[in-house]
């Protein structure tokens, strides 16, 4: 396998109900429906470990291009293959590009709020909730920029349909799930909706992924960034 468990490097199993799991790094004990086939555990928390850097090296950023910024994450010690860190990301790379491209905010204060909201989504939503985590990211992103709430009416109706916009193409893939293809689909859908609805034009490129070798679920040629010689 060429990544998986973070600490034995075996493959993953999920479980049908939630067990109490101890995180082998930290030693919280949580619920979890996710473990190694060794029983190896690593709680969200741990696995994100170093995340923290997203917000400085937003700050430092002038690219407009999201997809771009995500990669420069990608490359960082704290980002994995898959995780729970995509669904910071995500949203944080748009809201960088977004305010690059002109976008009116205070982007610190943003990713403040985009570090505390996408945390809150744990690893595995896309499989348990049916709602992928980077999807919801980009909801989150739509949400902090329009200052939607609860009562919130048009950036309530925004960020509800970025949602679903991101859901949908991630949705029409289909799976099983991969961290990498489903944060580019949502940025994708961000970048046109926010031209849309904002009028903010973010830089859009063309996405060639080369994450495959270390994905073990890897669609092949029905993913839409595969490589043309996949």
């Amino acid at each position: 396998m060429k990544e998986e468990c973070l600490i034995c490097k075996a493959p993953l199993e999920y479980l049908e109900t939630d067990e109490v799991m101890e995180c082998v790094i930290c030693h919280r004990k949580e619920n979890s429906k996710t473990r190694c086939v060794e029983g190896h555990y690593v709680c969200n928390e741990c696995h994100t470990a170093g995340m923290d850097v997203i917000i400085g090296m937003c700050l430092k950023e002038v690219s407009k291009n999201p997809v771009e910024i995500m990669e420069k994450m990608m490359g960082q010690p704290f980002c994995h293959m898959h995780g729970p860190e995509h669904h910071v990301m995500v949203g944080s790379a748009l809201l960088t590009a977004y305010k690059n491209a002109g976008g009116d905010l205070d982007l610190q204060q943003a990713l403040s709020e985009m570090m505390n909201r996408g945390k809150s989504v744990p690893g595995g939503a896309c499989g348990f909730w049916g709602a992928c985590g980077a999807g919801i990211s980009a909801g989150m992103f739509v949400s902090i920029i329009s200052k939607s709430t609860p009562l919130a009416a048009e950036p309530f109706g925004l960020s509800n349909l970025m949602t679903s916009k991101a859901l949908g193409e991630i949705g029409t893939v289909g799976g099983p799930r991969c961290c990498k293809r489903d944060s580019y689909l949502s940025i994708l859908a961000a970048i046109d909706f926010i031209k849309e609805h904002f009028g903010i034009e973010m830089e859009k490129p063309e996405i060639v992924c080369s994450h495959s070798v270390k994905n073990n679920q890897c669609i092949g040629k029905r993913c839409p960034f595969a490589k043309v010689n996949y």
